[in-house]
C-alpha cells in the first residue's frame, strides 16, 4: 500500500523537488497526495503541478487568526487521507490542536543540528557562534518550537573561509539527501514516534538522531 504524503509549503519548494525526485525509485511507497501552500506565489505550487501532483492554496490572511487557519488547513489536508504531513519551508506557527491532531505523523526539517539554533538565521548564528560544525536536522513536530524527537541530522564541518551564502547551499545540499531518507523510512514502516522518542526498525534513536557525517 502505498503512503499517502501530504506536503505543506510556503516557497521554493526545493525539499519538496527533492521529494518529488526520491519518488518511484527501488520500490520507495511513499506517494505525494497533494501540497498545500499558504502563499499563492509559492514557486513550489509550480513544482507539483508539472510532476501532476494536486495543489491547494490556503491563503492565511483570509482567515481570523491562527486557530481558524489551522482548523481550515486540517480539513485540507484530510481530504486526503494521510499518512504522513511533511512540513517543506512552511512559514507558520501551529498551534497545539494542529500538532496534536498529527502527532507522530508530523514530519519537520530544520536548517541547523538541533538543540543548536532553534528558530531563524541559523547560518548566520552557527558562523557568529565560531560553531565548528553545522547542518540539517529532520525531526517529529511537537508543540515545542523546533523541539520534538529527532530523526536524523547530516552533519558538515564549518571551514575558515564559510560565510552565510555557502554554508547555506552546502546545507541545502544536505537537506535534500535526509528529507526524502526520513520519508522514506516512515513510508516503509521502519520510522515511527514511541513513548520514548523517535523509533527506527523498532529501536529508539539516540537523542541526537541518525548521524550522517559529510
Amino acid at each position: 500500500m502505498p503512503c499517502n504524503v501530504v506536503v505543506l509549503i510556503s516557497g521554493s519548494g526545493s525539499n519538496l523537488q527533492a521529494l518529488i525526485d526520491s519518488l518511484g525509485y527501488d520500490g520507495n511507497p511513499a506517494r505525494i497526495a497533494a501540497v498545500i501552500s499558504n502563499r499563492a506565489d509559492a514557486y513550489g505550487l509550480q513544482r507539483a503541478q508539472r510532476a501532476g501532483i494536486a495543489t491547494e492554496l490556503l491563503d492565511h490572511k483570509q482567515f481570523d487568526g491562527r486557530e481558524a487557519f489551522d482548523a481550515a488547513l486540517i480539513l485540507a489536508i484530510d481530504a486526503h487521507q494521510p499518512d504522513l504531513v511533511v512540513l517543506a519551508g512552511f512559514m507558520r506557527i501551529l498551534t497545539p490542536g494542529f500538532v496534536q491532531h498529527y502527532a507522530g505523523r508530523l514530519l519537520n526539517i530544520h536548517p541547523s543540528l538541533l538543540p543548536r539554533h532553534k528558530g531563524l538565521h541559523t547560518h548566520q548564528r552557527a558562523l557568529e557562534a565560531g560553531d565548528s560544525e553545522h547542518g540539517c536536522s529532520v525531526h517529529f513536530v511537537t508543540e515545542e518550537l523546533d523541539g520534538g524527537p529527532l530523526v536524523v541530522q547530516a552533519v558538515l564541518p564549518v571551514t575558515a573561509d564559510d560565510t552565510v551564502e555557502s554554508l547555506a547551499s552546502r546545507v541545502h545540499q544536505q537537506e535534500h539527501q535526509i528529507y526524502p531518507l526520513a520519508v522514506r523510512w516512515f513510508a516503509e514502516g521502519r520510522l515511527r514516534l514511541g513513548a520514548q522518542g523517535a523509533m527506527l526498525d523498532g529501536q529508539p534513536l539516540p537523542a541526537s538522531g541518525h548521524l550522517i557525517r559529510t
